[in-house]
């Protein structure tokens, strides 16, 4: 596994971790179709959350909540429909919330949480 890749697994642990504590229910993971791919997709009450998780080890490339643009987001809510589409869940409310893992030599990650990203 790249290192990427490990670091990636990682944080989307953690944030699925962070969405139990939170009292949210984690439904799948990792779901892909021919147009990308849902890294967590929750419930929060009656809620579908579709999740980014993004993970960083430093700032270099900047804040993990940083790396989510408006393009991104879009892309996030079609992935969304299809998720609904493909579970028979039409007209179920929907949110997109992102998830930056910050990664720290020593101690517990810090884990920003905003729900209804825009």
């Amino acid at each position: 596994m790249r290192v990427k890749d490990s670091i990636g697994a990682y944080g989307e642990q953690v944030a699925a971790e962070h969405l139990v504590r939170a009292g949210f229910v984690v439904v799948e993971r990792n779901w892909r179709c021919d147009i990308g791919e849902i890294d967590i997709v929750a419930m929060d009450g009656g809620t579908v959350v579709v999740c980014e998780v993004k993970t960083r080890s430093g700032f270099g490339f900047g804040s993990g909540l940083e790396a989510v643009t408006a393009k991104k987001l879009a892309r996030l809510h079609r992935l969304a429909l299809r998720w609904l589409a493909e579970h028979a869940a039409r007209g179920t409310p929907v949110r997109v919330d992102v998830v930056a893992v910050h990664r720290r030599p020593a101690g517990a990650p810090v884990i920003l949480h905003v729900r209804g990203a825009q």
